[in-house]
């Protein structure tokens, strides 16, 4: 894990050794599953480390430098979609704090983080199987958590509506987005406001090419009762 190590103090992080070794089981279960669950065209062990591991990092260090999360802070957290477990399970890694929950519609996939979560020891880590147009209805986990993150789910546009009914007031939705990241933003700036929200800050975020670009959008209103619709039309009919 030389090179995720390295990435890791080019932005401010020091990975304990139970961590490193905690990354190094993670790849192992990902490349044993990959043929199984679908989680990942990226394999290599390098690749894994820079587009998987390296970026999530970025990600809780770009909250860090934001000041949304502080070290050793106790937060509710929900991974929507959260395939193979990025970003929200290397976070978790070196936020101990974190209480997450990973949400995964696709059963296999859930069932790989479930297996994932009990062979690295992580603890306040719950698997939910369900689409998030029906969880985010559940008042267990309506407007209840601090922290949203959500990677390569949906555009923006879509994901405003599935994620800010998650947040509570105060709480922040962390996306990492691709080389459209501004087109999304525009054609989002609707949605984002009707369900509650404020675009903060879009930040491209540090380390190997190609950087993705992290919005964080703030949830400052509560989102209307009536969002999100039900299954598959947020994403038929993106709200405008």
């Amino acid at each position: 894990m030389q090179f995720l190590v390295q990435t890791a103090q080019a932005l401010g992080l020091a990975l304990l050794d139970q961590e490193i070794d905690q990354f190094e089981e993670y790849y192992r279960q990902l490349i044993a599953a990959k043929g199984r669950a679908g989680l990942t065209s990226v394999t290599d062990y390098e690749g894994v480390q820079r587009r998987h591991f390296g970026e999530s990092l970025a990600v809780v260090a770009a909250l860090y430098r934001a000041r949304l999360l502080t070290p050793d802070q106790e937060c509710d957290a929900l991974d929507l979609g959260a395939g193979a477990g990025f970003p929200g399970v290397p976070i978790k890694i070196v936020h101990p704090p974190l209480r997450l929950t990973l949400v995964e519609a696709t059963g296999k996939k859930a069932s790989f983080l479930e297996h994932l979560v009990a062979h690295l020891g992580l603890a306040d880590v719950t698997v939910v199987a369900e689409r998030a147009e029906t969880l985010a209805h559940d008042p267990a986990h309506r407007e209840k958590y601090h922290l949203v993150l959500a990677r390569a789910v949906a555009p923006l546009a879509v994901l405003a509506e599935l994620a800010l009914p998650f947040l509570r007031i105060g709480g922040f939705l962390a996306a990492p987005k691709g080389s459209r990241a501004p087109q999304e933003l525009d054609a989002a700036a609707h949605a984002i406001e009707l369900c509650g929200g404020r675009i903060l800050s879009a930040e491209t975020l540090p380390g190997p090419a190609p950087s993705p670009t992290l919005v964080l959008v703030e949830k400052t209103q509560p989102t209307p009762a009536a969002y999100p619709r039900r299954p598959g039309i947020p994403a038929k009919r993106p709200l405008r």
